[in-house]
């Protein structure tokens, strides 16, 4: 789907417009775009959306300054949430479930004295000041993937090709290819049958 001479998605039902970073195929589909509303990466060609890919309007990409994604072909983002300040790579025709979060970084603390520092600056403010010094790890996900809704998948995570994560999952460490995983932290269930190279679509 095509956007607007002016950045608009057709016939979206919020009256925004999609960031000059975000580079979408003509061949993608893209819900609305408040999908893009806490998008404020810099660079262009940040966040690269591929042909066949389809984002739902609950999607939102919550992206820093450096921060840059990319979504595969056919790839579909049913309600996620993408907090990504370094890098957060989805590959092809991976099914991401409805509210599932990508973390790539924590964007406060982890010591205590020091969230109290960045408490006491947030003040009356809308948001939480972030901490520009804070960790982050870029997150890959490999083609074929599949998760399941409220998965939360953290820092430094790569989830190999085929492998499903059953919902409600926190992934801390990496998946392997052709693995179930599930439970909190997601631990191996079982290997799944890898499928013949000439059965597996081509991006």
């Amino acid at each position: 789907m095509p956007l607007e001479a002016d950045r608009r998605v057709p016939y979206d039902w919020f009256d925004g417009r999609v960031p000059d970073s975000v580079d979408i195929d003509d061949e993608a589909y893209i819900e609305s775009a408040f999908s893009f509303q806490e998008c404020r990466a810099q660079a262009p060609h940040s966040i690269r959306i591929a042909r066949g890919a389809h984002l739902y309007s609950a999607t939102i990409f919550d992206i820093g300054e450096r921060g840059r994604v990319e979504v595969g072909v056919c790839s579909m983002l049913n309600g996620a949430r993408l907090i990504c300040d370094e890098r957060i790579s989805i590959g092809s025709f991976a099914t991401i479930s409805w509210n599932v979060m990508f973390i790539d970084s924590y964007r406060v603390p982890t010591d205590p004295l020091l969230r109290r520092e960045l408490l006491k600056r947030a003040g009356h403010a809308e948001l939480l000041p972030r901490d520009r010094n804070a960790t982050s790890a870029p997150i890959v996900i490999h083609d074929n993937v599949w998760i399941g809704f409220d998965v939360c998948v953290l820092p430094g995570v790569t989830i190999g090709e085929g492998a499903v994560v059953g919902a409600r999952s926190v992934v801390v460490a990496d998946v392997p290819a052709y693995f179930v995983v599930a439970g909190n932290p997601a631990r191996p269930i079982r290997e799944l049958e890898r499928p013949r190279p000439d059965e597996l679509p081509t991006p």
